[in-house]
């Protein structure tokens, strides 16, 4: 992307809207799951770790995915309720980093989530402890079957442990890699009201 290196490119507007904009952008010219974005958790003392999760919902109220709360991820969570996630698409040379603390959506939501899955997606939910060891890919497949029976005439149960999370943010980063390494960098804070502030960083 052919950036003049001299003028700010990104404007210091409100973040949610700016980050509708670049979203809309990654949806149309990222070619694979444009609303992939790294998920990183951490235990109450410090003890790290990141995946790939994907984003179902975002608006000024936060941004939206669901997992597992037995998984590794969900447990950090529960326990030490604030995360970081990372958007990075590479088609179009952009990053985008928020930090904020984490709180559960509630059952209602989290189940029309679920039920707006695909009905194997569902089926693998209930079938699966996530994060658990295995002794072998046979066993996950008879839950699966297991599950599959069971719910074989009606609606698939939720399991309550499959929910959502929302992370609220109180910090969101916005970045265009520039030619020669000179990148953009500007990062929103909000200041302990509903108002962001906004300054450039060095790269």
């Amino acid at each position: 992307m052919d950036l003049d290196t001299t003028t700010d490119v990104i404007p210091q507007a409100d973040p949610f809207d700016l980050f509708r904009e670049w979203y809309a952008e990654a949806h149309e010219f990222e070619l694979n799951d444009s609303n992939a974005m790294a998920l990183a958790t951490a235990t109450p003392d410090g003890v790290p770790s990141v995946r790939m999760v994907l984003l179902k919902g975002h608006g000024p109220d936060g941004f939206v995915f669901y997992t597992n709360a037995h998984s590794r991820k969900g447990s950090e969570l529960l326990a030490n309720p604030v995360a970081s996630l990372l958007f990075h698409w590479k088609s179009l040379r952009r990053q985008i980093r928020i930090d904020g603390t984490i709180s559960q959506v509630d059952p209602a939501m989290a189940d029309e989530y679920f039920h707006s899955r695909a009905r194997d997606s569902q089926l693998g939910a209930v079938a699966s402890d996530q994060s658990a060891p295995l002794d072998s890919r046979a066993t996950f497949i008879a839950r699966f079957q297991d599950a599959e029976a069971r719910f074989a005439d009606g609606e698939i149960e939720r399991p309550p442990h499959w929910t959502g999370f929302r992370l609220t943010p109180r910090a969101i980063e916005f970045w265009i890699d520039r030619p020669n390494r000179l990148h953009e960098r500007r990062l929103f804070v909000q200041d302990g009201s509903a108002a962001w502030s906004s300054t450039l960083l060095y790269p």
